[in-house]
This record gives C-alpha cells, structure tokens and sequence, in this order.
C-alpha cells in the first residue's frame, strides 16, 4: 500500500492538511421520498437533490434504523467498518475506543480539529471519545467551550440545524489554516411531533396509518428547515477564500416507519453529497461521478480524491476499497463470519462471490482493524499512516 500511496500521490497536487474539512452527520436525514409505501406531497429536500445532482453524491448505506448515530461517526473517522466486530460490540465509542492506547482518525492530520454537536456531550461517551482521537475542542451545551447561537425552530425542544451550521462558520473563520470539523447535528432527532407551522405543506398518501402520516409530515417539514439551512451554509462557504469541503450525510432512517422491512436495503438508504466551495474548486478539488452507494468508511477516500489530496498507504487501502469492492452492507453481522456487500445495481453479493482481488483488499482491512481495535498496534511503528511529510 506504500507503493500504491506513491502511485496515486503522482497525481496528486494538495495535502489534506491545508483544506478545511467538514464531516456533517444529519441527525435522521433521509428522504422519505425514496420509501415506496410513502408519497409526499412536495419534496422537502428539494435543494439538497439539486446539489446531488452537481457533485459527488448518492447514498449512504447506515448500519442502524432509527438509532446508532455514533457507530456512523466512528466509521466516518476511522475507516473501520462496525460489521468486522464480534455482534457483542453494539456501540464501539463506549466498548472499544476507551480501551485502546490510540485511535487513528481523519482529523489527526490536521493541527486544528473540532467537534461540534447542539446537544449534551455526554451521550455515546463523545467527551472521552473525541479527547481520544485528539479533537482540541469539543463544543456541546454546557461544556467549555460555548455555543454561540442557540436558536430553536416553532416549538422543537432542539436546537435548530441552522444554529449549528452558525457555530460551524464561527469555528471556520476563526482559523486562517486548514482544519477538520466534526459537525452532529441534532433537530431532527425523535420525536416528530407538531413543531412547525410549515408541516401542513407537506402531505402523506400511501399504505400508511394517519398516526404515522402525522409523523412523516412533521417530520418533512423538519427536514425543509434543513434544506434552508444548508442552502444558506453553502451559500457562504463559497464566499470563504480557502479551500473548503463538507461532506454532508445523513446517519440514518427516523424509526417512524412500520411497513418496511427493516433489514432491506431502502431502510438503510441516506443521503450523501460531498461539495466542495468556489475557491477549492479553483485549487485543485473536482466534482467526482455520482458515486451510488458508499459505506461511511468510504468519505476518507473520497474527500481525498475530490480535494485532490495526498494520501498514506492506509488511505491507499480505503482508496482502493471505495473502488474495487462493492459497499460493504455495514448492518448484516452474521457473527462476522459471513460478510455481505452491496454491488452498484443494489444487489445483495456474499463474500463468495468476490474476486481474488477484492477478497484480499476485505481481507487486508481486517488484518488492519484487529492490529488497530484488538492487537498490539504494531502498525504504529511502522510508516503505514504517514503521509509524505505528514508524520502521526
């Protein structure tokens, strides 16, 4: 993989380290548009679809439904698939990274990262966990470092995405260099009840009950206060002259829904996009070919390849499992003996069935994540995560 890194360096003309990154999970975002048993009665993610439809995008397959938030973010930042644990590993920020001497994440290549989240820092033991991957401030409700802007939506008892996107850009002008933000928000968490004075715009037919209609509605109009909100955000990072990219996802499905199988591939369907403001664009960052289905370990690779970025032999690996394998279906455990992917036409493919090549690559990630979670973490010792002048 050092020798795969070098291949695809030569093309490669920016270092992560410079760009401002910024990992957005979308708390329960996901178009209810898509379900086949729901019909809306408008589209109120209708300029999120229309930056899909201009840049890297499509969909991102979550390992949870209605739940699980954390273990999308650990897979965002580490590139470790949550499916390669034994089934007794629910939730690895409390079951696996408190134990480890280290945790190698995306923003350890940066001098200056932050995680942000409207919320309590508590939850899923973030305060521990982001100190562990070396996060220098953690901005949550109560703690020391402030939130600014506190606005909530009509009634919603949360704070509002855009506040979140407000404390974001304060975090983002603060700082001339490159950077990494890790931005949860949370408006759109549990429960959908009538918050906003909008929720009647949004009207539900299909094969459903009135209180789930009443739910979906509700919550569709959550999500158009979203869709303003990361209109506006965008509108201004593409004011900002410095490279910035965000990657934007949602975690996954609200648990609202009763008539879908919870176990099929449209329960576990998000939305992803990943975009790049005017200045990086004008430095190097390209739009890539909509890319259908991604597992969360795949925006490591794909932020790197859109920035035009340099990477380490491990991001060599993610590089060539983003495009080599197909989608690993994250929520299919089978104790981990029998992992199952996702190809690019949403067909379901076994372990079995992968080529030589790609049974090594799979193969190669495990052996990387036992040695990282499990083992000794002799890669450490090695130049495995270096990046040309860049050294963890």
């Amino acid at each position: 993989y050092k020798k795969q890194a070098e291949k695809i360096n030569k093309g490669r003309t920016n270092n992560l380290s410079t760009q401002t990154i910024v990992f957005n999970l979308s708390e329960s975002l996901a178009n209810p548009n898509r379900l086949k048993e729901v019909e809306l009665s408008q589209n109120p993610l209708s300029y999120i679809d229309s930056v899909k439809r201009n840049t890297t995008s499509g969909l991102m397959i979550s390992s949870g439904l209605g739940g699980g938030t954390a273990n999308m973010e650990y897979m965002t930042l580490t590139g470790l698939p949550v499916s390669n644990f034994s089934p007794t590993i629910a939730t690895p920020y409390t079951q696996v990274v408190p134990n480890s001497n280290q945790t190698l994440t995306i923003n350890n290549y940066f001098k200056k990262s932050t995680a942000i989240h409207p919320y309590r820092g508590s939850f899923y033991s973030r305060e521990v966990v982001y100190k562990k991957f070396g996060f220098q401030k953690f901005m949550y409700l109560g703690g020391k470092y402030k939130l600014k802007h506190k606005m909530k939506i009509g009634t919603n008892p949360y704070l509002s995405d855009e506040t979140a996107y407000r404390n974001t850009l304060d975090v983002i002008n603060s700082y001339k260099n490159g950077q990494f933000i890790n931005l949860v928000t949370m408006q759109n968490h549990l429960p959908y009840s009538d918050y906003y004075d909008n929720s009647g715009d949004y009207q539900v037919s299909g094969d459903v009950d009135d209180g789930e209609k009443y739910n979906i509605s509700n919550y569709s109009a959550g999500l158009s206060y979203t869709d303003k909100a990361v209109q506006k955000f965008i509108e201004q990072i593409d004011r900002i002259n410095k490279p910035i990219t965000l990657v934007f996802y949602g975690d996954h499905l609200p648990g609202i829904y009763s008539n879908i199988d919870g176990n099929s591939l449209e329960a576990r369907e998000t939305d992803y996009f990943i975009y790049s403001n005017k200045y990086a664009r004008q430095h190097g960052a390209k739009n890539l070919k909509h890319v259908k289905y991604v597992s969360p370990i795949d925006f490591i690779a794909l932020t790197a390849e859109q920035t035009n970025s340099k990477v380490s032999p491990y991001y060599a690996l993610l590089t060539e499992i983003q495009k080599e394998l197909p989608t690993i279906k994250v929520y299919a455990y089978n104790n981990g003996k029998n992992p199952v992917f996702v190809n690019k036409k949403g067909k379901t493919i076994k372990y079995k069935q992968l080529t030589k090549k790609q049974k090594r690559l799979y193969n190669d990630l495990k052996l990387v994540q036992y040695d990282l979670t499990a083992g000794n973490q002799y890669l450490y010792k090695t130049k495995f995560f270096i990046i040309k002048s860049v050294i963890l």
